[in-house]
């Protein structure tokens, strides 16, 4: 049998401006900073990544890391349930349970595995899982790999979803919802989503990725912003690679639903352990955003001041009051060339385009971090009033 060609694929992806090409970042010029990048030979300002307290760059955590791995070693060599389960794990676990206020957390290697593991876990064939229409992609496939009923409601719309959970079979286990959403930048409605759920019975997920370590007065995320715990919303997931600058991920929530997924979740029974080197960077992430909530209130000044110039500068901008601000350019070709304009000013802010958003929502991702400087803030808004004149013109 010949296999089929590939090239035409690739061209078709080409034509249409979405084939996606990674840049290499070849070194972080400020010592303890990733808010600077050299990219090709070129110094950038990164207003791309996740890294929203500035904790990436740290020095407590590369020192952490590198006191545990000359103790430890650099791998786990096993998954958690062989013998891959270490101290800095459970500790991390212990440390996690603390920060978001519940009674245990469970670590997995990555988010998206977070969400396939609780899904799946939660929810089988028989059974049905309702998601907002924008939440992320491992949402999606982890309700299209469950087997259960999949249906999406429409983004936000929490009066929506308690319709179609009312519609539902009695069988209906799962809400999910990011509780930022990552592209958009906007928070769910979760206290409509909570009463929902609680009315018809069913589970609600929370995927906090963009929000856990920014938003709340304790930095627990969206959760703490709406004043809901855990028995509002059981299923918390977080990441750590975002705001506490490391690697991996965890679910946090009531014993019987961690006990579950240790013995349910695939994504978690069948994956060697996070190394623990990583664990224990993550700890120290952990301290410093809980010491210097100051890291919280930069972000939060930053986002302010952003959008204000970006106004009078006449950006266009999305309903977004997080860190994540997106500048709507409505095509693939648009999108890639501002960010290209950018990136020959210095700056570097990727273009967001199909699949990832729906065809004709394509845009630049703007995110602020603790680590930014207001001059750097100010020179953003500048370049982006040139763009977007361009663009428009």
């Amino acid at each position: 049998m010949k296999r089929r060609p590939l090239e035409p694929t690739l061209e078709e992806i080409e034509r249409q401006h979405l084939r996606r090409r990674r840049a290499t970042v070849e070194a972080y010029p400020e010592p303890g900073s990733h808010t600077e990048v050299v990219v090709d030979g070129r110094r950038l300002v990164d207003f791309s990544s996740n890294d929203y307290l500035g904790l990436a760059g740290h020095p407590a955590l590369a020192a952490a890391m590198a006191e545990c791995a000359s103790r430890c070693g650099a791998g786990s060599g096993a998954s958690h349930l062989v013998s891959g389960h270490g101290r800095e794990h459970a500790a991390l676990e212990e440390d996690l349970a603390d920060f978001t206020g519940r009674p245990r957390a469970l670590l997995f290697s990555t988010g998206y595995m977070a969400n396939l593991g609780v899904v799946s876990a939660l929810a089988s064939r028989g059974e049905s899982i309702l998601l907002d229409r924008l939440s992320h992609a491992s949402l999606i496939d982890a309700g299209l790999l469950s087997g259960a009923r999949f249906r999406r409601y429409p983004h936000c719309d929490a009066a929506a979803a308690r319709r179609l959970l009312g519609e539902a079979t009695p069988q209906t286990t799962v809400l999910a919802t990011d509780g930022v959403f990552s592209m958009d930048g906007d928070i769910a409605p979760l206290a409509a989503l909570s009463d929902a759920a609680c009315a018809h019975d069913a589970w609600l997920v929370v995927d906090d990725a963009h929000g856990i370590g920014v938003l709340g007065a304790n930095g627990r995320g969206a959760v703490e912003l709406a004043g809901l715990g855990c028995d509002e919303v059981p299923v918390l997931v977080g990441t750590l690679g975002k705001a506490f600058g490391s690697f991996g991920a965890f679910v946090a929530g009531p014993e019987d639903l961690i006990e579950l997924l240790i013995q349910r979740a695939r994504p978690y029974i069948y994956t060697t352990a996070l190394p623990q080197p990583v664990a224990a960077a993550t700890r120290a992430a952990l301290r410093i955003a809980r010491e210097e909530s100051w890291r919280r209130d930069r972000v939060s000044s930053l986002t302010t001041r952003f959008r204000a110039a970006a106004r009078q500068a006449g950006v266009p901008l999305a309903d977004s009051a997080t860190p994540i601000q997106p500048i709507p350019l409505g095509s693939a070709e648009a999108a890639l060339a501002a960010q290209h304009a950018l990136r020959d000013t210095c700056f570097w802010v990727v273009a967001i385009r199909s699949p990832t958003v729906p065809a004709g929502a394509e845009r630049l991702r703007v995110t602020l971090t603790a680590g930014h400087q207001e001059s750097q803030v100010d020179g953003l808004i500048e370049a982006l009033a040139r763009v977007c004149a361009q663009t428009h013109s």
